[in-house]
């Protein structure tokens, strides 16, 4: 049969989740270009702390995928009606959820980043940093689930209003609370936190309204009453349940490698803080369309066409090259002047500099090994990718541990996320070739 997906569809859903996944990556941004002139204790502490609360966070983007691999089915199958009973079932889990993340934040922080962090001032930092920014968690966890139902409707545009909306709030913020502008306070990194609260805060008030007074609110059920279906809700945890855990498991990994890279000393936890900053910058591309590989996948089999899925992949995949490389390109010719954003001391980029090399190489690998990881997520077999991911995971921390321990030298730890993705890619595209995954009833 003659593929029914296109480039231009492929764009059409990648780009706005793009431009939607910018929104923490600009949050993360403009946080680290502004508090990267107040020095590297400011810089590794919103690293740390920022990674901190986004392990939190990861359960509910986790949840998010399970309900976004639900809808794209549903919505591949024509069965709108579903969709609302889907999203209604999702936000009672995520307002339990979010209550308990908050929670934890809220009475456990200062124990948890006492035992993480070793330098005294980072610590201090990093306590002020998450004073304010825990109380945007449940926003945070809605905003997951508001993307997910978009994604899984491949109605992706109001994800990029969102991120405008965040972008601009943080922006401003940003510069009238870090330093004090406008007649507003000088609050330092405390001012960053607040800054990224209201960003969240106004992207959950955007969203709530638009799907209000969306048109097709009554097609697909939204805003209604729906019975409670334990069935329902179960099927929904079946699908989630390994996703949250994976999400956990891989962000949690994550920021072990920077608690690691924070035990080298202050100037490496500064150097990494400016390299992450960039790194998501350059895989923002590579999220977007793995979640696109994986919203489509998802529906094709929806729609009875499971023949068509590594058609699909190699589609999204071509795509992404064409997006990626330029950007990768343009960055590893000009590191020192990237460097340059977020401090006025030249050597201090300098240092930056071989480590952000390492990431340009490593961005394409990612792009590879996420789109196979998202397809077979997006089969419906969140148990399989679990497992994969944790084996990989298993090799990633070691070869992390190993790296901190055995040199001084940053970007050879950075090493670690090419490895990551040729792994990655390399035990996802087996199973998807081996695997009986076009048998799974989701």
């Amino acid at each position: 049969m003659k593929p029914k997906i296109t480039s231009k569809e492929i764009w059409g859903i990648a780009l706005p989740i793009m431009l939607g996944n910018m929104a923490q990556t600009v949050i993360n941004f403009t946080d680290t270009a502004f508090l990267g002139h107040l020095g590297v204790i400011a810089l590794g502490a919103s690293m740390l702390a920022g990674l901190f609360y986004f392990v939190f966070t990861v359960v509910a983007a986790g949840f998010a995928i399970g309900i976004q691999i639900i809808v794209a089915r549903r919505f591949g199958e024509k069965n709108f009606s579903r969709i609302g009973a889907i999203f209604e079932h999702g936000a009672l889990f995520v307002l339990i959820m979010g209550s308990i993340l908050f929670s934890v934040l809220f009475f456990l922080s200062d124990y948890l980043l006492l035992w993480l962090i070793d330098s005294p001032n980072i610590y201090d930092a990093s306590l002020e940093y998450i004073k304010y920014r825990q109380w945007g968690i449940l926003f945070v966890c809605f905003n997951f689930l508001y993307r997910a139902l978009y994604v899984g409707i491949s109605s992706t545009k109001v994800i990029t209003y969102s991120t405008i909306i965040m972008a601009a709030v943080n922006i401003i913020l940003d510069y009238c609370l870090i330093f004090g502008n406008l007649g507003f306070p000088q609050m330092g990194i405390g001012g960053a936190a607040l800054a990224s609260l209201c960003a969240e805060i106004s992207a959950f008030a955007f969203f709530t309204f638009y799907t209000y007074i969306l048109p097709t609110r009554e097609q697909f059920g939204l805003f209604k009453a729906h019975k409670l279906e334990f069935k329902l809700l179960q099927r929904i945890l079946k699908v989630s349940a390994p996703t949250m855990t994976q999400k956990l498991f891989s962000f949690g990994v994550w920021f072990i490698f920077f608690v690691l890279i924070e035990k080298m000393g202050e100037t490496a936890a500064g150097i990494s803080s400016v390299t992450r900053s960039i790194y998501m910058i350059l895989v923002t591309p590579c999220f977007a369309f793995s979640t696109t590989t994986n919203t489509l996948v998802s529906r094709i089999i929806g729609e009875g066409h499971p023949e068509q899925v590594f058609y699909i992949i190699k589609k999204v995949l071509k795509n992404y090259m064409i997006c990626t490389i330029p950007i990768v390109v343009l960055v590893a010719i000009f590191p020192v002047q990237m460097a340059s954003i977020y401090t006025d001391d030249l050597n201090f980029a300098q240092l930056v500099v071989p480590s952000i090399l390492v990431i340009c190489s490593g961005t394409i690998f990612q792009g590879i090994g996420n789109a196979y990881f998202e397809a077979v997520s997006g089969t419906g077999n969140t148990s399989a990718a679990l497992y994969l991911e944790t084996a990989i995971l298993i090799i990633y921390i070691a070869f992390i541990f190993s790296m901190t321990h055995l040199t001084t030298r940053v970007e050879l730890v950075w090493f670690a996320e090419l490895l990551y993705g040729v792994l990655l890619g390399i035990f996802c595209y087996l199973y998807m070739k081996l695997a009986k995954w076009d048998r799974k009833v989701v």
